[in-house]
């Protein structure tokens, strides 16, 4: 059964990506890297969410191999970068991060049909600091 740090080296080969490509744009060490992929490290959920973002992969992927929840018909949860840049200045957790999103894709759904802009990493920071001010 491929490994978490298999399933990283098949997306990275797949993306034509090298380690240091890799290492470089989820700043982590080729190193640490290298580890993971042939299974003598174990990585955290902060750099899972890392690798994952910068591969474009879901963390579902690489942890578990799919993209299904058991008993559930839910589309991978992809981060987009800005989202996860604005994570780790504010020292998000995964589920915050992840709770940021959803309240980002109720307040789009609830708006018109028209196209929005993307979200900057500054918009995500102003979105947390509202929520914030309302719900504590």
């Amino acid at each position: 059964m491929p490994s978490v740090g298999d399933r990283i080296r098949e997306i990275r080969d797949a993306r034509k990506f090298t380690q240091d490509q890799l290492a470089e744009k989820a700043r982590i060490s080729k190193g640490f890297l290298s580890e993971v992929e042939n299974g003598k490290r174990n990585v955290s959920s902060e750099y899972l969410l890392r690798i994952a973002n910068s591969l474009g992969a879901s963390v579902d992927y690489l942890l578990r191999g799919t993209t299904e929840l058991p008993n559930a018909n839910k589309e991978p949860i992809t981060i987009p970068s800005e989202l996860s840049e604005a994570a780790e200045r504010l020292n998000l957790s995964y589920a915050q991060t992840v709770e940021l999103l959803e309240a980002h894709r109720s307040v789009v759904a609830r708006r018109s049909s028209k196209q929005s802009k993307p979200f900057t990493t500054d918009d995500w920071m102003a979105l947390h600091k509202a929520i914030k001010q309302v719900f504590g």
